[in-house]
């Protein structure tokens, strides 16, 4: 299953935020892929956009379940998921108005 959101980020900290996920793409690769087994999750991918009212991030992820991938993610003990959570709180704002206008899936 495939599961998106799609996030407003606070302006004043699109830089940390930035700076995180090049974290997770980077030097902290394997700790965040290590996240994913755990989560369920076979394929993860954000894109940063630039909206008419400011930065908008698109995640995609590839799940079995979003439901196991939650509750994995909100019980991990891995460190860098507690850093991710508080790094998202500050970063992520209210989810932007939109409409799903095709899901097709067999």
């Amino acid at each position: 299953m495939i599961h998106l959101a799609v996030r407003n980020v606070n302006s004043e900290h699109l830089d940390l935020f930035r700076d995180w996920m090049a974290q997770l793409n980077g030097p902290r690769r394997a700790e965040a892929l290590a996240t994913l087994e755990d989560e369920g999750c076979s394929h993860e991918i954000a894109v940063l956009l630039e909206g008419p009212e400011g930065p908008i991030v698109i995640y995609a992820m590839e799940v079995e379940s979003i439901e196991q991938s939650r509750d994995a993610a909100d019980h991990s003990s891995h460190p860098i998921d507690a850093e991710h959570r508080a790094i998202l709180d500050l970063a992520i704002g209210d989810r932007p108005s939109l409409q799903r206008i095709l899901d097709l899936h067999r």
